[in-house]
């Protein structure tokens, strides 16, 4: 009997063994998404474990309304990851900065003046937006950066370098905007017809009026802040129209309609922050430069398009590693963004600290999550739920004013596609070739691997005006997909001439840089290999439709030629080794961080959809495209686009999905192969993949077939219910403890700056700091060590700075002088000291900025 009971002990000890052992794939077998139309319903849910995770971010007023019995049972994630900004319809941009609708009627635009809506930013008390709105749950904000994040404190200088400040100048503000209308008044096309009568400007006997988008949908957020800066325009003598709409139809006005049709002229924006940042130059191409598509006309054919060459050029330029060194880099990048911040076409107001709240009892240890921007697809990667019945399920739940999960398309290939907070869940489902890391923002591997030790860079100085020349010449085997003669060729490059791309002949081509890559293929989700045909394919791809082979050319999308032509000279070609590697040639240099420079060298699966974490295999992107230009079986017009007079494509609305079928359905009969990939894949090889697509779309009613941990098994678009499972294949490269254990880390977190209140010239300043180190993602905290490093930066007139090194005291205090030397240099004024500290490893530098007077 004894033995019985040892035997049935050890049993049961291998058995939790094994069961506790990693699985291939995410922890979570399910996730089940839904949604809520009321945030404080969502918050009861998660109290009650009737959902494990509220997926959406809380403001603080919202947060501080549950009680301190039911805050004990959440688990909080306190995250700076949102923003507010004010949109500008600044239409036509010139004098005499009037608009003629097509009904024939002539109005006046007042914020078409630069001067009006750089005035703005003193207008705008951000201070009291954020006190009085936000509760304190925030900051003020005159940038895309957010404060506090790696690598922002030089741009967010910037504000203070201009004169701007938290509270604004209301006075300096009127007086400027009156100024600006009177310039206007007096030219010749305005005279007469712009007047000021009494408190009001009008044009042509009418008040000049702005119409305003504000948000109803956020009643405690967006809709305060657009009512006070409504009531601040007011003050200058122009009317405001207060448009209180929803997001949905105010983000469809804002972003996918014509300016010129002059249907609103500001809108109260909110961001996520998207990912967690150590560069900001991909920020600055959003939200500043008109080619990337999010200012106003949206880089839309046929529309009116806000245009600025200068911000464009050095936006591309950054972001393309079209520079030397480093300090040409920042100059660059800090230009552009003091360029946007004077255009004020997109006027930032604040940042807000969002709380992502999970049922503490549910899980078995937190989540990862980005420090930048809470829970994304990361946290749906590691979320350790407690099993119920065998299987591990998170209920993740969402919010929305409308209840409704699917606001965009799910478009893997238009610009347009996957473009709102609720779709960026797809991400789970896949692995991109590189991702940044939710930590530190590090340029990390998913699917191609890569030793930075061998990463190469030769370049020159191209002379003044000019981008650097690359020193690697380009070997004769390297190839490039030439859309126009539809074939991979060698000894050719792609060229860019303002609107119009082409090809020309060159066979003594050099490049920046040079790469050697593995990829990590697995599988598809559907069950079919990952071969070097979905990499070709998807870089044919885009060379495809981003250029115009001719009038007739139908595979041929103006939004991803806006994105893409900027990139696609980068690549002088890619050499296919017998190994299986790829060793790519391409106009990069970034001499900050060789993991940078290699990871905009590597092969992908992607195909479009660019800026977002979206992968198919390549029979789903080829029967989405032959969508678009032969025409669907169901006789609906596709499109890649949000065009209103079509339909976008979209894998998991039913009716698309059909048409897809039936689609792959032709290409089994025909047995067609793309051309783009006919040297790497038969007619009965392709037949094959045609056939595990619609078998997977036959079993889980949607086509996203991608290359992640999970899938999408279950879409209910009527019910706003999705379902992910678990992509258990062996062929998959990561098991369920590998991420926890690679991005787990120590970090540290400045607690209190402590400076006199003035700084006498004559005396050395001393500067006391709090430290602490804190454990990620665990949250746990302690005083830091001496391993910590301290530096202040005191940033001085000429835009340079004088950085000295804070000593340790004792446990969490560290003090730094600044020398009496140095003081006596400086003349009487405030001045900015930028507190760093950091472990010197992995992790980022914790950055907070203090002001001290001088007398």
């Amino acid at each position: 009997m004894k033995k019985s009971l040892v035997a049935m002990a050890v049993a049961l000890c291998l058995a939790a063994a094994l069961g506790a052992q990693a699985k291939v794939g995410p922890i979570a077998d399910k996730i089940i998404f839904d949604v809520r139309m009321d945030q404080s319903i969502g918050i009861k849910d998660t109290v009650a474990g009737k959902t494990d995770v509220f997926f959406y971010g809380l403001d603080g007023k919202t947060f501080r309304s549950i009680s301190a019995a039911d805050r004990a049972k959440l688990d909080v994630y306190a995250i700076p990851s949102g923003s507010w900004s004010l949109l500008i319809n600044n239409i036509p941009n010139k004098a005499p900065y009037t608009v003629t609708t097509k009904d024939g009627v002539t109005q006046f635009n007042p914020l078409a003046i630069t001067k009006v809506r750089y005035a703005m930013n003193w207008l705008i008390d951000r201070k009291k937006i954020v006190d009085e709105i936000l509760l304190g749950d925030g900051e003020p904000m005159f940038t895309p950066m957010t404060p506090g994040q790696p690598g922002t404190y030089r741009y967010n200088l910037i504000a203070a370098k201009l004169g701007m400040s938290n509270r604004g100048n209301e006075k300096k503000a009127i007086a400027d905007i009156e100024a600006a209308m009177q310039e206007a008044a007096a030219l010749p096309e305005n005279k007469g017809k712009l007047v000021k009568a009494g408190q009001w400007w009008n044009y042509d006997g009418k008040p000049v009026t702005v119409k305003f988008m504000i948000r109803v949908d956020d009643p405690t957020g967006r809709l305060l802040e657009g009512r006070y800066i409504a009531d601040q325009i007011e003050k200058c003598g122009i009317k405001v129209e207060r448009m209180e709409i929803d997001r949905s139809k105010a983000g469809k006005m804002a972003y996918y309609s014509d300016p010129a049709d002059y249907s609103w002229g500001i809108y109260t924006e909110g961001w996520g922050a998207g990912a967690t940042r150590a560069w900001w130059d991909v920020t600055i191409s959003q939200m500043y430069a008109p080619y990337y598509g999010y200012m106003p006309g949206g880089a839309t054919e046929g529309f009116w398009n806000y245009q600025n060459k200068e911000i464009d050029d050095l936006a591309q330029k950054s972001g393309n590693g079209w520079f030397l060194t480093a300090d040409e880099y920042w100059k660059d990048n800090l230009h552009a963004t003091e360029l946007g911040m004077k255009e004020a076409v997109r006027i930032y107001i604040a940042d807000q600290i969002q709380y992502y709240v999970a049922n503490k009892a549910r899980f078995n240890s937190h989540m990862l999550y980005g420090m930048g921007d809470g829970l994304n697809d990361w946290s749906l990667r590691t979320a350790d739920v407690k099993p119920v019945n065998g299987q591990k399920v998170l209920h993740a739940t969402q919010f929305s004013a409308r209840g409704g999960l699917f606001m965009s398309s799910w478009d893997p290939v238009g610009v347009d596609g996957f473009s709102d907070t609720y779709s960026s869940i797809v991400q789970a489902c896949t692995d991109m070739s590189t991702n940044e890391a939710p930590n530190n923002a590090k340029d990390i591997s998913l699917r191609a691997k890569w030793d930075p030790k061998t990463v190469q860079t030769k370049i020159v100085s191209g002379g003044a005006g000019k981008a650097p020349v690359g020193q690697i010449a380009v070997p004769a085997n390297a190839i490039i997909y030439d859309s126009g003669k539809k074939a991979w060729v060698s000894g050719e490059k792609y060229v860019v001439n303002g609107s119009k791309a082409t090809y020309e002949k060159d066979d003594h081509q050099t490049a920046y840089s040079k790469a050697t890559t593995t990829y990590i293929y697995g599988k598809w989700h559907s069950g079919q290999p990952v071969t070097i045909a979905d990499l070709m394919y998807s870089t044919a791809f885009v060379y495809d439709w981003a250029t115009k082979d001719g009038p007739d050319d139908k595979s041929f999308d103006d939004g991803l030629a806006s994105q893409y032509q900027s990139t696609l000279p980068i690549s002088k070609g890619v050499v296919l080794n017998k190994d299986g590697s790829f060793t790519s040639y391409y106009d990069f240099n970034w001499p900050m961080d060789a993991d940078r420079t290699a990871a905009n060298g590597v092969m992908s699966a992607k195909a479009g959809n660019p800026g977002r974490g979206t992968t198919v295999s390549w029979e789903i992107t080829e029967a989405l495209a032959k969508l678009v230009t032969e025409g669907a079986k169901s006789g609906t017009t596709y499109t890649f686009a949000s065009d209103a007079s079509m339909t976008e494509v979209d894998v998991i609305n039913p009716k698309c999905v059909a048409d897809i079928k039936a689609k792959l359905e032709d290409f089994i009969a025909k047995k067609y192969v793309p051309v783009s990939i006919k040297q790497w894949v038969t007619p009965d090889q392709a037949v094959a993949r045609y056939k595990a697509a619609i078998a997977f779309i036959d079993k889980n009613n949607n086509a996203y077939i991608s290359n992640g941990p999970y899938y999408i098994s279950k879409v209910d678009m009527n019910a706003n219910y999705i379902e992910f499972s678990a992509f258990r294949d062996k062929s998959y490269p990561y098991k369920s403890d590998y991420w926890p254990k690679a991005l787990a880390m120590t970090y540290t977190r400045i607690d209190d700056v402590k400076v006199p209140a003035t700084v006498q010239k004559s005396k050395d300043l001393s500067i006391n700091v709090s430290v602490s180190t804190v454990s990620y993602p665990n949250g746990t905290s302690r005083a830091a060590d001496s391993k910590a490093k301290v530096t202040l930066a005191l940033q001085l007139p000429d835009g340079t700075e004088k950085t000295f090194t804070a000593k340790y005291s004792k446990a969490g205090t560290f003090t730094g002088v600044i020398p009496k030397a140095v003081l006596s240099t400086l003349k009487p004024g405030a001045y900015t000291v930028v507190v760093l500290s950091s472990l010197g490893t992995k992790d980022s530098p914790a950055v907070t900025p203090t002001t001290i007077v001088v007398f």
